[in-house]
């Protein structure tokens, strides 16, 4: 199992550090990491695509798990764990989003800036906003929304056929619920189902969202082939 992070999150979050301990005491596998220039990797965030997180993705699928793996993947997460399995599908046995949000440097971010922050971020190239979730705001940059687009997924059917199973708090005030419906529509496969909370927020990282994410997690592993949940005789790697 893969945990990916949302949007300036790492690795020490509550999900990450929880189905942590979800897998150990179940002998699975796992692995969280941080993405670059997110928690302890290096790097400048001006310098952070959608791109290169994928890349990092493929990266530590490449060299950190063997055989095939369930991706959890966090608010923008959600969007990189999609691009993971249309790139390695051989390598994906399940996806489960949390609050997933595919094409959010464009349907999130770009399209709800107002007229002068996208002004000054194509001026400047970059713009730091206020955020609910970090002291120092986020910083958006042209680099960032321009890369974004080469990325995106909304507009077609989306050739992933492997099971997916999405949670969304109802009450999310970034990415709506509506966006989990609308991508299982866009979704090739047919083993896809949506899990609404109806007072659940953008983390969902309350003790019953936790619950639940466990639940869905070991319903997936459980209908799994053999190949797709054997444990690793190793120590989680993370």
């Amino acid at each position: 199992m893969v945990f990916l992070g949302g949007f300036m999150s790492d690795m020490t979050g509550t999900k990450a550090r929880r189905l942590e301990a979800f897998c150990a005491a179940r002998g699975q596998a796992y692995l969280r990491f941080d993405y670059f220039a997110h928690g302890a990797s290096s790097g400048d965030f001006a310098e952070a695509t959608v791109g290169r997180w994928r890349e990092d993705a493929l990266v530590m699928l490449d060299r950190a798990t063997q055989g095939p793996q369930i991706l959890v993947g966090s608010s923008i997460g959600g969007w990189l764990m999609l691009l993971a399995a249309l790139a390695q599908p051989e390598r994906v046995a399940a996806l489960l989003g949390v609050a997933a949000a595919p094409d959010a440097t464009e349907a999130l971010m770009w399209a709800k800036f107002p007229p002068e922050l996208r002004e000054t971020i194509l001026r400047e190239g970059a713009a730091r906003v206020p955020s609910a979730y970090g002291a120092g705001g986020y910083l958006f940059t042209r680099k960032l929304i321009e890369d974004g687009r080469r990325h995106l997924l909304m507009a077609a059917p989306i050739a992933i056929a492997c099971p997916v199973r999405l949670l969304h708090g109802m009450r999310d005030p970034d990415v709506p619920w509506q966006t989990s419906l609308a991508l299982a529509e866009r979704l090739a496969g047919s083993d896809v189902t949506v899990t609404l909370v109806k007072d659940g927020d953008h983390r969902l990282s309350g003790e019953s969202d936790l619950a639940l994410l466990e639940r869905t997690l070991a319903a997936l592993l459980d209908q799994l082939p053999a190949e797709g949940r054997s444990p690793s005789a190793s120590s989680p790697s993370r």
